[in-house]
Formats: structure tokens, C-alpha cells, sequence
């Protein structure tokens, strides 16, 4: 009985003081905090390196007692653990005096004659003949687990009458081993998925089998989120892509341009000779990591690594971001990747005591196969394939198949989310972030949305004070069909406007979508080069809030649509319109008319006009979520190729001309390593046979004080007419790259963003002839061209640019600089 009650006491201790956490501050004799130190506790490969501030904070599951710290230029230093919580150490380390054995690597470390950097040559030599590369074939199964939680939560956030009545939800608080912060666990999603890749063709599919969330979302709409929020990445690329910002790998070949290197031990690891690698930023502000990693020393394959984000790097809202991954030995030269860790730290402000939210991404493999090819059949992407079963799985399904257990709080999660749907205040605070996120009210009962909300209040010069009120059916995020359309009335006109649309996806598969639609408003034409049938759309420049000179050339629009869209082939669509509108000037200062014929002997003042359009669009690697006949994109970094061809036929319905129009458009985002992206966008186009102005080709100006993209900072509307035209625009974003080399400057974490534009078009002398509208027709024959340079990342939310004009210099009333301006939330 003694010996059973010894055992239990034993095993009581272990559970109390089987775990060590540590954290405080590592200093020199000067009391300077020491950046990138190496913590490590003595016996194990468990540590974290200092960050810009000298501090650290882990834990370890397991009970030490000595504590290494070191750091190239200082002597170590050994620390006494008490058992169980050791805060606030304050660790102070001395200037190295041995010398003689060993070279020492301070500040800046030597690119030459440096061991790390040889390693990391044979690390480059073999990265392409490690892992899953060294197959032509691979497959294995993968379960990956999201996390959010709140975090810095203290007595005073828990008292806040945010909680009033959801007291409940701190009982499930918990303490990071990263940070040593506490958090509260809000949601969780899981998924078990197939991954199959061919490297011979360079393609992968992954196929999800089961998914399940705490229920703050449904669907893929969630998944496809997290995917975009957590992107797949491959230490061994020269660039890792977190939060659309591409950071430095320290494994790149450019590594040793933005980074030290310092071999700091060698050990057994599974039974393998592993060098120890420590690497730091050699500047602040830029895009890269701090962190160590263990590599093979025969195959220089990476066994260990970890990685932690510059708290100074150029990236908003993310306070930490920190990685770790693990790689076992399948045999005696293939590494795998087993495990990956991702931890980020969300917050308005990158201060320590700021609170935030947490964003973890566990992700764990098995079950690798290989050389087992797959035809290309099976890696053809389905278009639109859903299947509802995959959300729906059991818990005992869960139980069954999950790749670890789920700890105490994260099983919480789902029970408290439940329970939490069911409180009056948190309803109210999920609605209101709903509609802030979607811009739509909704209206369970009637199983229709309000909105969108942001389009209720408009001005120009022709309506003055214009307001808007819409709907939409709504029974859930992937309806088949939807009705949605809206009214509005001018206070200047005393006019009253409205749109009304009809879709439905006839076909789920291949997206087969009829649509019909009728709409009469006032509209800015002539806003953009390629044209769109969409009729409800509506341009910034109709109702801008804030606009810079006269607006009054406007038109009446009644545009009447009956179209067929198909995707046969992923983000790969085709569609065909018949459309019928008529067009007039909504003001007595702004003229649409023309001859009726070449004779000039009559005039019209307005257009009556039936066409049918065809259109064929490619977006390869374009992101959507949903899967009913409306789709939101994930991100618009994708390429998007354009053509459409428009045929106007004179005689139906009354219509009056006839004429082909072929439009081509085509933008390319490119990222540029680590010098930022390119946005290129081309456009080109002509008219075939004669059309008058309200149909003609117009060089789109920007009248707003906002960045409009594809519009003429330096022109106003109607400047510049063209029934044939070439346009190409050019702006790099270097995402803080100059400006980080700058002192006083780099603090302030500003982006430079540079552009150049510019348009050549024509008029036939036939259209002139037609012209009676008392506007000069002026095509930009000599080239239109203007440049810019902005800053953006003003305060995280503001861009400012600044646009000179090129030519045209000599023109009446011509504009030769403006400054431009953007609002938004950017990573």
C-alpha cells in the first residue's frame, strides 16, 4: 500500500513540476539588451533566440534545471532553474576572452572563411535532391489544424462589459509556451486531406476527405480563408510568401546578403551527425527571420528549424510570426517533413502588452508513398465539385482519424462556440461584424440581405445628394439562383433610378449560369477602356463623394441584358450576351448627339443599340470562395487574360448602327523576389464601322482625388476619344525595400510604390464625320504618358501618390500634377 501511495505521490509531483518555463531579458555589461542570443535548456535541443529586445520566453513539457545562454563574442553563461515557473530572469553576459581556439563572429559575421556558410553551400547544392523531391512521384496524408485565440487577456479585459453574460468563455484560458502570454481559444478548424504530386510534370493535387469547425463559418468558404491566410511553403525556396509578403528564406541563396551565420553546436540527432546553425537579420526593417536549424552533415538535409519574424520587419498587423518544423529519417538519406508549427500574432499595435489574436496552424504528415504515377486525367482541377459529406463527418469519425489528440481547451472550443450562439449579445456582435465584413444586413426571415450598406449615399453633378437602397435574396452563402437589385433617387434630377438582376446556375458542375437584367440610371461612362455588361454595376466616378472639378457629363442609361456564362475548364469561362440599351445626356451642358448618316443632314440625340457580345476569360491560380452562383475572390494577385468580341446589329429593335468591337485585356501581377511586385496591365482594342460617341472608345480619366486603377490621373473624362487604342500600365511596389536602407526612415516602415502609363489611340476620319455632339474628338496619337511615385503604409492604412503628366503639356486646361490617395488594410 505504502509503495502504491509512493508512486502516486511521485507521479502527482511529475505532473506539477514535470514542466519548465523560463523567460526574461538577456543583457550585456552595459545593460544593452543583446539581440538573437541563444537560450537553450542544458541537456536538450529545446531553446529560442533572443528577440530585438534581448527577450525570450519558451517552455519545455519536460523538468530542467541549467539554462545555457550564449551569444558569438560573449562567454556562456549557465543558470540554476528552480522547478516549475522561472519569469523575469535577468541573464548578463561577458565579453569572450578565449580566443585562441576558436573564431568569433560579432555584429555582422564574415561571409569568407566562415564554416556556417560553407554548410550552406552544400545545403544549396542538395536542396533540390532532398524530401519529396528526390521522387518522381509522391502521396501522402495530411491532417492540418487552425487555430484562433485572443491573447494578453488580463482582469480587466475578462471585466469588460463586452462579456457581459459570456463570463463563461475565460474558464478555457491558457498560457502560450512561445509567448507566455494567455489566450483564450475562439475557434478551431480541422482537416484531413490527400496530397498527391507529380514532380516529372510539376503538378499536385490534394483531395480533402473531412473537415470540421467550431462553427463561425461553413463550408470551404472557411478552408479556402485558411489556405490563403496559411499558404504552403517550402523552406528550401529562396522566398517564403506569408501575408502576401515575400520573406527571405535563410536557407536562399541569397541568404548571406541579409543574413549571419553562426555554426554554435554538433550533436546526434535520431542517430545523426547534426550541425547547429544559428542565423540572425543583418538589418532591421526588412523581410526576414531570426532562428536556428540542425542539417545532416551527409546529405545536408535540414532534420530541425525554426524561424521567427523581425518584430521590426515591414508587415502590419502581425505583432510574432513563428515556425518550426521537424523532419524524420526514412532511411539513411531520405528527411521528410513530419511536423510543421506556425504561430501568429495578430494585433493593431506590435508593442508587447498590446492585445491581439493568435492564428496557429498545426500540420501533420504520414503515410508516404511513391513513384506511383497518376494519370493527367486525375490531376485535371475540378471546376465547382462540392461535397457536402466532407463537412458532416461524426465525432467518433474525428476520434478515429485525427493524427494527435486534441488537448483539454482546443476540445473545448466546439462545446463553448456552441453554447456562445446561443447568447442575445454575442449574436448582435457577430451580426455587426458581419455586415461590416460583407457590407449586407441580413434578414433571416425573409431570407434576403439589405444593402450593400456603403452604396447608400452618392453625389454628382447632374443628381446632386443621390441615395440608394437594395436587396438580395438570400438563403445561404452557395445559393444556385439569386434575385437582387435596388432603387435610388436624385435630389438634383428629382429622378428615380433602379436596377434589378436575375441568376441562376443552371449546370453546378460547369458552372452553366443564365442570367437576366434590366437597369435605368445616370451613369460615367467611358471610366475604363475594356467595356462590361454588368447591370449592376455602377462606376466610382457616378457617384463620387469627393471629386475634383466638373462632373457633369453624364448619361441617361435603360440597358436591357439576356445572357449564358460556362466554365468548362478551371477558371477558364466563356459567356454570351444579347443586350439592348439606349443612351442619352442626363445633362443640358453634356451632348450625345450625331448625323444619322454621312451626309450630315440629320441629328440624333440619342442612341438606340442592340448587340450581342462574346466573351472568353482566363484566371489561372485565381482563389474563390463558394460554390453557387455568386463567388467572392480570396485576393486579386492572380493573371487575368481578356477577350471579348461585340457585334452591334442595326435594324433590331430599332437599333441604329452597325459595327464589331474585339477588346483585349490582360494584367499580370509579378512578384520580383525580394524587390517587391510588378503590376503590368495591357489593353488594346478597335471598332470596326462607324459609331458615334456615347459607343466610342474613351480614354479614361480620373476626376475623383482617389487611386483608380486603369484610369489617367492627369485627364478628365471625355479628354481623350479612340475607336482604336494600345494602353499599357507599369507600377512596382518595392513593399519598404529603399526606404529600409535609410535611417530614420526605416523606423517608420514606409512602402514606395512607382508607376509610368501611357495610350496611343486613333479616330477614323468617318466617326468624326458623325460626331455632332459639339465635343472636338482628340486621340492620343503622339502617345498620352504620365509617371508616379507614392508612399503607402502612412499610418498602415494610407497611400499617397504624386502624378506628373508626360505630354500633352500645351493642351487647354491641361493638368500636369496631382496627388492621388488610398485607404485600406493591407498585411
Amino acid at each position: 500500500m505504502k509503495k502504491k501511495l509512493l508512486f502516486f505521490a511521485l507521479f502527482f509531483i511529475n505532473l506539477i513540476f514535470g514542466q519548465t518555463k523560463v523567460g526574461g531579458k538577456v543583457v550585456d555589461e552595459k545593460n544593452e539588451p543583446i539581440a538573437f542570443a541563444n537560450v537553450i535548456l542544458k541537456g536538450s535541443k529545446e531553446g529560442v533566440i533572443t528577440d530585438d529586445n534581448g527577450d525570450f520566453y519558451f517552455e519545455s513539457n519536460e523538468n530542467y534545471s541549467i539554462l545555457v545562454v550564449s551569444f558569438v563574442g560573449y562567454d556562456s553563461v549557465q543558470i540554476k532553474l528552480a522547478p516549475g515557473l522561472n519569469k523575469d530572469l535577468k541573464i548578463v553576459l561577458k565579453s569572450g576572452v578565449s580566443l585562441d581556439e576558436v573564431t568569433i563572429y560579432t555584429g555582422k559575421t564574415s561571409k569568407k572563411n566562415n564554416p556556417a556558410i560553407d554548410i550552406l553551400r552544400k545545403i544549396w547544392e542538395r536542396r533540390r535532391k532532398n524530401g519529396l523531391k528526390m521522387f518522381k512521384q509522391y502521396q501522402y496524408d495530411k491532417y492540418e489544424k487552425v487555430e484562433f485565440d485572443l491573447n494578453t487577456i488580463d482582469s480587466a479585459f475578462m471585466k469588460n462589459k463586452v462579456f457581459k453574460g459570456m463570463e463563461f468563455i475565460f474558464k478555457q484560458i491558457d498560457t502560450s509556451k512561445i509567448s507566455g502570454k494567455s489566450f483564450l481559444p475562439i475557434f478551431i478548424n480541422e482537416t484531413l486531406s490527400q496530397v498527391y504530386g507529380d514532380n516529372t510534370t510539376k503538378r499536385t493535387k490534394e483531395i480533402t476527405t473531412a473537415n470540421k469547425n467550431s462553427g463561425l463559418g461553413s463550408g470551404d468558404g472557411v478552408n479556402t480563408f485558411i489556405k490563403d491566410l496559411y499558404a504552403d511553403y517550402d523552406i528550401y525556396d529562396n522566398y517564403l510568401k506569408f501575408f502576401d509578403k515575400d520573406f527571405v528564406s535563410p536557407l536562399s541563396r541569397t541568404g548571406i546578403n541579409v543574413y549571419n551565420y553562426v555554426l554554435a553546436d554538433s550533436m546526434y540527432i535520431d542517430n545523426k551527425w547534426c550541425y547547429n546553425i544559428i542565423y540572425y537579420p543583418r538589418r532591421k526593417n526588412e523581410l526576414t527571420f531570426k532562428g536556428d536549424f540542425w542539417v545532416n552533415d551527409s546529405t545536408f538535409a535540414i532534420k530541425k528549424i525554426n524561424l521567427e519574424a523581425s518584430k521590426s520587419a515591414n508587415i502590419n498587423w502581425v505583432k510574432e510570426i513563428y515556425i518550426e518544423q521537424e523532419f524524420e529519417v526514412m532511411n539513411d538519406s531520405v528527411f521528410l517533413l513530419t511536423r510543421d508549427y506556425m504561430m501568429s500574432d495578430f494585433s493593431f499595435s506590435k508593442k508587447d502588452e498590446a492585445k491581439g489574436v493568435y492564428g496557429k496552424r498545426t500540420t501533420l504528415f504520414r503515410n508516404h508513398q511513391f513513384d506511383q504515377p497518376k494519370g493527367d486525367k486525375f490531376y485535371k482541377e475540378e471546376v465547382n465539385f462540392y461535397d457536402n459529406s466532407v463537412y458532416n463527418k461524426s465525432d467518433e469519425f474525428w476520434l478515429e482519424n485525427r493524427f494527435e489528440n486534441l488537448n483539454k481547451n482546443e476540445a473545448g472550443i466546439y462545446k463553448m462556440l456552441d453554447t456562445l450562439k446561443e447568447v442575445p449579445r454575442f449574436k448582435r456582435i457577430y451580426s455587426l461584424a458581419s455586415i461590416l465584413g460583407s457590407g449586407y444586413i441580413e434578414i433571416p426571415k425573409l431570407k434576403m440581405d439589405f444593402g450593400p450598406i456603403f452604396s447608400t449615399f452618392g453625389f454628382n453633378d447632374v443628381e446632386g445628394q443621390r441615395i440608394r437602397i437594395g436587396g438580395r435574396t438570400y438563403f445561404g452563402s452557395n445559393d444556385i439562383w439569386r434575385i437582387q437589385g435596388y432603387t435610388a433617387y436624385g435630389f438634383e434630377d428629382n429622378q428615380f433610378k433602379y436596377g434589378i438582376s436575375g441568376r441562376w446556375m443552371v449546370n453546378p458542375n460547369k458552372r452553366v449560369i443564365l442570367s437576366v437584367g434590366n437597369r435605368r440610371d445616370v451613369e460615367q461612362m467611358g471610366v475604363s477602356l475594356t467595356t462590361s455588361n454588368d447591370v449592376l454595376g455602377r462606376s466610382f466616378a457616378s457617384s463620387a463623394l469627393f471629386a475634383s472639378g466638373v462632373n457633369n457629363q453624364l448619361t441617361s442609361v435603360n440597358l436591357t441584358t439576356l445572357g449564358i456564362e460556362i466554365e468548362p475548364l478551371k477558371n477558364f469561362t466563356f459567356q454570351t450576351n444579347l443586350t439592348y440599351r439606349t443612351l442619352k445626356s442626363a445633362s443640358s451642358d453634356f451632348s450625345l448627339d450625331y448625323y444619322t448618316d454621312l451626309t450630315q443632314a440629320k441629328i440624333n440625340n440619342q442612341v438606340k443599340q442592340s448587340e450581342i457580345n462574346i466573351i472568353a476569360e482566363y484566371t489561372p491560380k485565381r482563389k474563390t470562395v463558394g460554390y453557387g452562383v455568386d463567388r467572392l475572390d480570396v485576393d486579386f494577385n492572380y493573371a487575368r487574360f481578356f477577350v471579348s468580341y461585340s457585334n452591334g446589329i442595326k435594324g433590331v429593335l430599332n437599333s441604329d448602327f452597325n459595327y464589331q468591337k474585339l477588346q483585349l485585356y490582360y494584367r499580370q501581377p509579378t512578384l520580383i523576389g525580394g524587390f517587391g511586385r510588378l503590376f503590368t496591365t495591357f489593353e488594346t482594342g478597335k471598332i470596326f464601322g462607324e459609331v458615334p460617341l456615347g459607343l466610342m472608345g474613351v480614354i479614361p480619366g480620373n476626376q475623383s482625388w482617389f487611386v483608380i486603377e486603369n484610369t489617367y490621373n492627369l485627364l478628365d473624362y471625355y479628354d481623350f476619344v479612340a475607336d482604336e487604342y494600345v494602353s499599357m500600365h507599369l507600377e512596382h511596389h518595392f513593399n519598404g525595400r529603399l526606404f529600409s536602407r535609410i535611417p530614420y526612415l526605416r523606423k517608420l516602415n514606409l512602402r514606395e510604390i512607382v508607376g509610368i502609363k501611357g495610350v496611343y489611340g486613333r479616330v477614323s476620319e468617318n466617326n468624326k464625320i458623325l460626331n455632332a455632339s459639339g465635343l472636338q474628338y482628340v486621340a492620343p496619337e503622339d502617345v498620352y504618358w504620365e509617371y508616379n511615385a507614392g508612399v503607402g503604409n502612412i499610418f498602415k492604412v494610407l497611400r499617397i501618390d504624386c502624378a506628373w503628366r508626360g505630354s500633352y503639356l500645351e493642351m487647354p486646361n491641361a493638368r500636369k500634377f496631382a496627388v492621388r490617395a488610398s485607404f485600406g488594410f493591407y498585411f
